[in-house]
């Protein structure tokens, strides 16, 4: 097997946690959190938490965070890589933030046996390479900080957060990039493809980044353990990409729109590229020969789009 590219993919399950889960890379994290927190908590320091628990019950399932992390001020984070859709995927962002509570509410019934159920702020964050069913016709809304709310739309709790970000939306130029938080998204989905920093990322955190990423830096053990994620994350594609193309011939059958019923969760990246290279004016004919599709294929996923007459 070998490597695409000079720099590690952070898709992988070890290039995100070398980067993003190891002390001696903690500014890294916490440069990348504070781009999608809200400012009013930012963080100045945070140390790792193990990042497996299991529950009080030999029924409760096991839950493994890909990063687990207490700041300074004592909020809580999970920081989650999810490389493609999954059912109830958002019953299972719930059921982890679960686990910081349990966490919290035992350690204060062992510092005393009055705990007033008092909870520290809790962050789930996730990133995500697909972008939620709902939500089609905005292509361009790809953050979104979720928490409990009322009947009108105020905040009923404000200690449990969710964030999202549908990276499979960012599609700009580097040379687009307005902010900060703009380059950390073209980061994460050009890093692998690139063969030296560009002049644009010369920030002191990306420099660091760039640095640790550098796959033939690594020691055997870690070359090995890299190849290995890297062929899970390949192997993933795959199985995405021929699902997608099930669910299309499954759908053009049954007159379904294209198979969104059985090929969106896997196809939704080819959906968003299809519907961003028709914004950018390419014509339909284009559109067909970039992404190997057929012109019908094209026209009738626009039209169900909302974006052809």
């Amino acid at each position: 097997m070998t490597f695409q590219g000079k720099y590690i993919n952070l898709f992988t399950d070890f290039g995100f946690k070398r980067v993003f889960g190891e002390e001696a890379n903690k500014d890294i994290l916490m440069d990348f959190l504070n781009q999608v927190l809200p400012t009013e908590y930012s963080i100045h320091d945070l140390h790792f938490s193990k990042n497996e628990h299991l529950g009080q019950t030999i029924e409760n399932r096991k839950a493994v965070f890909d990063i687990y992390c207490i700041s300074s001020k004592g909020e809580h984070f999970i920081v989650e890589l999810q490389k493609a859709r999954q059912d109830y995927f958002k019953d299972r962002s719930v059921y982890y933030a679960s686990f910081p509570i349990q966490e919290m509410a035992q350690k204060g019934r062992k510092d005393g046996l009055d705990w007033n159920y008092q909870l520290s702020p809790i962050f789930t964050v996730g990133i995500l390479n697909f972008a939620f069913k709902e939500g089609k016709e905005n292509v361009d809304k790809l953050y979104h900080h979720v928490q409990l709310k009322d009947q009108d739309c105020q905040v009923f709790y404000d200690k449990l957060h969710f964030i999202y970000l549908e990276l499979a939306k960012f599609n700009k130029p580097l040379e687009q990039c307005k902010s900060h938080f703009e380059r950390w998204l073209w980061v994460f989905k050009n890093l692998p493809n690139l063969e030296e920093i560009p002049a644009d990322l010369q920030e002191a955190v990306f420099t660091k980044l760039f640095k640790i990423s550098e796959v033939a830096k690594f020691n055997a053990k870690e070359q090995e353990a890299y190849k290995t994620s890297l062929k899970h994350l390949w192997d993933l594609t795959n199985v995405v990409d021929t699902a997608f193309k099930d669910g299309e011939t499954t759908g053009f059958e049954k007159g379904e729109a294209v198979g969104f019923e059985k090929g969106e969760t896997a196809g939704q990246q080819l959906v968003l590229q299809i519907i961003r290279l028709y914004q950018q004016k390419n014509s339909l004919e284009e559109i067909a020969q970039k992404t190997n599709k057929s012109l019908a294929f094209v026209k009738q996923l626009l039209s169900e789009a909302g974006l052809l007459d």
